[in-house]
């Protein structure tokens, strides 16, 4: 007879998706279609290669002019303007030149013509013969959507893997893409082991049932992104089962056995999969009740190979608890477990020192959702018709009492929220050397929304981390005054690290600027941060400065800069618009400068902090964020990053 097999060292889940995770692989890199792109999961960070809009367009019906000409005009005091031209539709690429004192019909969605900087809604206008009665002043872009103020050539725009729906294609859609990398479905064998098996359809004798473990994990591999390969059912034949799992490791990227996992006479996995090493078994047994003889072991390829249990609704569990984890690394997905707040219905015993596994059926109830818990062991196809999930007991309870709050684990997706949202100042070295070195467990999501509107998104409570980086003007200090003067009682500062901004110039610098007050002198046409960003406050400071040193108004003096309005998103975004000559100059990072080849004169060197909600101080994805700031791996990245350095007491609370 064959020796029975005993299992020792039990594992948690937890302790074998540890092991286990060593031994995963990312899938290799496809291109697809856009049109197929649907649930893939991008294998590359995607860059605008043009502007979004790709022209200045108007957002109103009504007359494309020059906003200088306006100025002053009301009910009393209008100003009259020459009509030109014909008027300018969606879509019309001949356009008439606006000169001054003159003005053209446009449509909603029409190109803005040269010459023009703004557009008069036809409400606020009364045209006789060819003349043009403005009632109302407009400012330079009123009622324009100006090129790249959606999304700027250069700028990110999806983050590699990131799973693609409906929201993400329209975004690869407005910036032109068609082939889109994505990482390759993980191709997944099935083999249902156990003489009782026969495949549905076939007729069934004495002692037989239909495999159902085949065609239930398949759809659960599919709803995780992998292609199922079902290569049929084997007999409890030594032989057999290992000429099945060789021939299924030569065509799959991970290989599912079901049955024959239990620790009887029949139990042949164990010795089958130890042969494929090494090295072979990795994982026998784990602390749960069902699911103890799961498997797991590692072909001399290095491919996966898991057993799970035979009864359905506990192969099912397991699959969601161990397998849907690792098809989730091989893509680069982070997985969130579905969960439901419910009340028990009834009591449920646990499993004696083991983790137990409950499915249960899904209630409403007017004092709210109830759970009911249904067989797992015996092997009743009803568990599967009607439980929407499960529940687990711990190992050191005995039972979960009737009407005890609990969460119940969904076995399909819903909705997946981030657990960590970043929101503020861009930053390359939080895209580039921190977020990488998160776990998989945290699902961070990057809102690019400038200092002062992630400082206060955080004192809302709405961002659970904000990068700053405000300079007072008055103290010269960094972020410190902003905390204590807007985010007292509501907000810690954590120290962050230091970030050399500077002007960025096109390579060999061919207009020769030699500092600041360069770009005011030559004219330079310039491209600006958005308001409320770090660097525009800088920007705006050393203008301000130039100002008073020169006796001229600062309104005035931003106004005759080129470019002055025309705003980037993040610090790259400067870089590329000023590599692409759409712009002669720009402030910015040194490391952004670099990426791009270009020539940088240093300005500053700027603090660049972390705010974080006192309500937020304790949520995990927090700690670990804050943590990884203390990390040697992280300062040695960074250290790595030109125009970067940490300072003494980054990660250490300051405010």
């Amino acid at each position: 007879m064959p020796k029975r097999v005993i299992f020792h060292e039990l594992k948690t889940p937890e302790e074998a998706l540890t092991i286990v995770s060593k031994f995963i692989k990312n899938s290799e890199v496809e291109y697809v279609n856009l049109e197929d792109s649907y649930m893939r999961v991008l294998a590359e960070d995607v860059y605008a290669k043009v502007d979004v809009p790709p022209f200045d367009r108007a957002t109103m019906d009504g007359y494309a002019l020059r906003a200088e000409d306006t100025f002053g005009a009301d009910e009393l005091h209008p100003v009259k303007l020459r009509l030109s031209g014909l008027g300018i539709n969606a879509g019309d690429s001949t356009l008439p030149f606006v000169e001054k004192g003159s003005a053209v019909e446009i449509a909603t969605g029409a190109p803005l013509p040269p010459g023009a900087n703004a557009v008069i809604p036809v409400e606020y206008t009364k045209v006789e013969d060819n003349t043009l009665t403005v009632y109302r002043s407009v400012t330079p872009m009123d009622n324009v959507m100006s090129a790249g103020s959606d999304i700027m050539m250069g700028e990110m725009i999806l983050r590699r893997c990131t799973l693609i729906k409906e929201r993400e294609v329209g975004v690869l859609a407005a910036v032109g893409i068609d082939k889109v990398p994505v990482f390759k479905k993980p191709k997944v064998a099935i083999i249902s082991s156990g003489n009782e098996l026969v495949k549905p359809g076939s007729p069934l004798s004495m002692g037989k049932i239909y495999d159902i473990n085949t065609y239930t994990i398949a759809h659960g591999i599919r709803e995780a992104g992998g292609e199922p390969l079902l290569m049929g059912i084997v007999k409890d034949d030594e032989l057999e089962m290992e000429e099945a799992i060789r021939k299924a490791l030569s065509k799959a990227d991970l290989v599912l056995l079901s049955g024959g996992t239990s620790a009887g006479a029949l139990d042949i996995s164990y010795r089958v999969l130890d042969k494929i090493g090494p090295p072979g078994v990795i994982v026998h047994g784990l602390n749960v009740k069902p699911g103890k003889p799961t498997i797991a072991a590692v072909s001399r390829e290095g491919k996966l190979v898991i057993g799970l249990p035979g009864y359905p609704s506990s192969a099912l569990m397991i699959f969601n608890i161990i397998v849907k984890p690792v098809l989730a690394k091989m893509q680069c997905l982070s997985l969130t477990q579905s969960v439901i707040r419910a009340q028990m219905a009834i009591r449920v015993e646990g499993a004696r020192g083991r983790r137990g596994l409950n499915p249960v059926s899904l209630v409403e109830t007017e004092n709210g959702i109830k759970a009911y818990p249904l067989p797992a062991e015996s092997g009743a196809i009803t568990t599967l018709a009607y439980a929407e999930g499960y529940i687990e007991v711990p190992e050191n309870r005995e039972f979960l009492e009737e009407g005890e709050w609990i969460e119940v684990k969904l076995f399909t997706h819903q909705y997946r929220p981030a657990n960590l949202y970043i929101m503020g100042s861009h930053d390359v070295a939080l895209d580039s050397s921190l977020i990488p070195l998160l776990p998989n467990w945290v699902t961070s999501k990057v809102i690019n929304i400038g200092s002062l509107e992630g400082l206060k998104a955080a004192i809302r409570g709405e961002a659970d981390v904000a990068g700053i980086h405000l300079i007072d003007e008055e103290t010269g200090e960094y972020n410190e005054p902003f905390v204590r003067k807007y985010g007292e009682g509501k907000v810690r500062l954590v120290a962050g690290y230091m970030r050399e901004q500077g002007i960025i110039l096109p390579k060999g610098n061919p207009r020769g600027v030699r500092d600041f007050e360069d770009l005011i002198r030559l004219k330079l046409r310039v491209v600006n941060r958005n308001k409320g960003a770090g660097t525009r406050f800088l920007f705006d400071k050393l203008l301000r400065e130039y100002a008073v040193r020169n006796g001229v108004n600062f309104e005035e003096l931003a106004k005759s800069i080129p470019g002055y309005y025309h705003e980037a998103k993040t610090h790259t975004a400067v870089a590329a618009a000023i590599a692409q000559g759409r712009a002669e100059a720009g402030v910015g990072i040194r490391a952004a400068a670099e990426m791009y080849g270009l020539d940088f004169i240093p300005l500053a060197w700027e603090r660049y902090d972390f705010a974080v909600p006192l309500s937020k101080l304790s949520k995990d994805s927090v700690r670990v964020f804050i943590s990884i700031l203390k990390d040697e791996e992280f300062r040695r990245r960074l250290s790595l990053i030109p125009g970067y350095k940490v300072l003494d007491n980054t990660g250490e609370f300051i405010v």
